[in-house]
């Protein structure tokens, strides 16, 4: 129960990111008419959600000399900027002095809090399904760039070649931690698979439209097929994606096969971690304003007939970026 730490220095903010779990900073500009509007909503947020070592509220003020090393490392070009990190990693970015907003993201911000105070972050982590609560990443964010994989637009999800009655298109971006990571890895005893599998071969098609225009950085995707080299039936990793943007629709597999992709990625072995995720960087500047994606799995990696996918999270930015180096308040009329 405490008010907001004044982050004088950017080695202050890398310390405070190591010792606590979750960490909340307000950036802001003493000239800002709207950071001193939402200042106090802010400072009681703080007293009342405060723990040591699991959550922690921070001010980053934009022009300090100690402070503004912090605010340029994050990307931030609008005032007030309010970022959560979770575990060291930007999970939530809100722009703008909006309280219900904020508000929507602390609420869910709470339950993990108590939780992780009570020493049960992971179980509820599990359980929730993906509802609520910060989102599992099996690798961490690009400096700037945030988890933008909520503006997904779910309901028109389609994916192709996968047995429905046991695998669902939205297991894909479930918030949780993947089963195959957790103590109770046997999900499929309860009928209930967290990963999907593809059916009658190898590839795979995914069309993710989004709910208003992005700009996509990098691809997480994860795979965590069984350890089992004698089982003839054991799903392989991904090996080949080839990724389409700004389609209507999805794409057939031979449409798929035979045009021109926006961007090939061959995944090697080497590029997944021990969280069996592969942190894919795309060329950025072919990934600008984006209304869908079509995520084309060619093939898998090894011999076998089907291919797993446990998790895919999308890291970029949501809506129009502003022009980098120019700091604005939100809430004002120009010229106030």
């Amino acid at each position: 129960m405490a008010k907001p730490i004044e982050i004088q220095s950017a080695e202050q903010f890398s310390e405070l990111l190591k010792n606590s779990r979750i960490v909340v900073a307000d950036f802001y500009a003493n000239w800002c008419g709207p950071c001193k509007q939402i200042a106090p909503f802010y400072e009681q947020l703080s007293k009342s959600l405060s723990r040591p070592k699991v959550a922690t509220f921070v001010k980053v003020n934009t022009e300090a000399e100690g402070a503004k090393a912090v605010a340029t490392e994050y990307a931030v070009t609008h005032l007030p900027t309010f970022i959560v990190f979770r575990d060291g990693s930007v999970v939530e970015k809100v722009k703008g002095a909006n309280p219900k907003q904020l508000q929507s993201v602390v609420e869910k911000l709470s339950n993990d809090i108590e939780n992780a105070t009570q020493g049960g972050a992971s179980a509820s982590a599990s359980s929730s399904g993906g509802a609520g609560g910060l989102a599992w990443r099996g690798a961490d964010l690009p400096r700037g760039y945030a988890d933008i994989s909520d503006s997904i637009d779910v309901r028109g999800l389609e994916l192709l070649n996968v047995d429905e009655t046991h695998f669902s298109v939205r297991t894909l971006f479930n918030r949780a931690k993947p089963s195959a990571l957790s103590k109770e890895k046997d999900a499929s005893a309860s009928g209930e698979k967290d990963w999907i599998e593809t059916d009658t071969d190898e590839q795979l098609l995914l069309y993710t439209p989004f709910n208003s225009a992005i700009k996509l950085h990098t691809i997480q995707i994860t795979s965590l097929p069984p350890d089992d080299e004698d089982d003839d039936d054991v799903p392989m990793r991904p090996k080949t994606l080839k990724l389409f943007t700004n389609r209507p629709h999805n794409l057939g597999f031979d449409e798929a096969d035979d045009i021109e992709p926006t961007q090939r990625i061959d995944i090697r072995e080497e590029d997944w971690n021990s969280n069996g995720t592969a942190n894919l960087g795309l060329r950025f500047v072919r990934f600008q304003n984006i209304s869908s994606l079509v995520i084309f799995v060619a093939d898998g990696d090894g011999d076998g007939e089907k291919v797993r996918v446990d998790r895919i999270r999308l890291i970029g930015e949501s809506g129009e970026k502003r022009e980098m180096g120019k700091l604005e308040k939100i809430g004002d009329e120009p010229g106030e």
